[in-house]
C-alpha cells in the first residue's frame, strides 16, 4: 500500500508540474502577443511557482500522514 501511495503522490506531483509548465507557456505566449508586459509575466511566473510549491508541500504532508496511518495498521 505504501508503494502505491508513493506512486500516486509522484503522479500527482508530475501533474502539478505539468500544469505549471502550461501556465508558464501561456504567460510566454501572452507576452509575445503583447497582451501582458514582461514585468507582469515575471510576476505571474513567481505566483505560479509559489502555488506549485504550496501544493507539492501539501501532497508531501498528506502523503506522510497517510503513510503513517498505513504503517500503524
Amino acid at each position: 500500500l505504501v508503494k502505491f501511495l508513493n506512486r500516486r503522490m509522484e503522479h500527482t506531483r508530475v501533474a502539478i508540474r505539468n500544469i505549471r509548465r502550461s501556465a508558464n507557456s501561456d504567460l510566454q505566449d501572452f507576452e509575445k502577443e503583447k497582451l501582458i508586459s514582461e514585468d507582469e509575466k515575471k510576476r505571474g511566473e513567481v505566483e505560479v511557482q509559489k502555488l506549485t510549491d504550496s501544493f507539492i508541500a501539501q501532497i508531501g504532508s498528506l502523503g506522510a500522514d497517510k503513510e503513517k496511518d498505513i504503517m500503524e495498521v
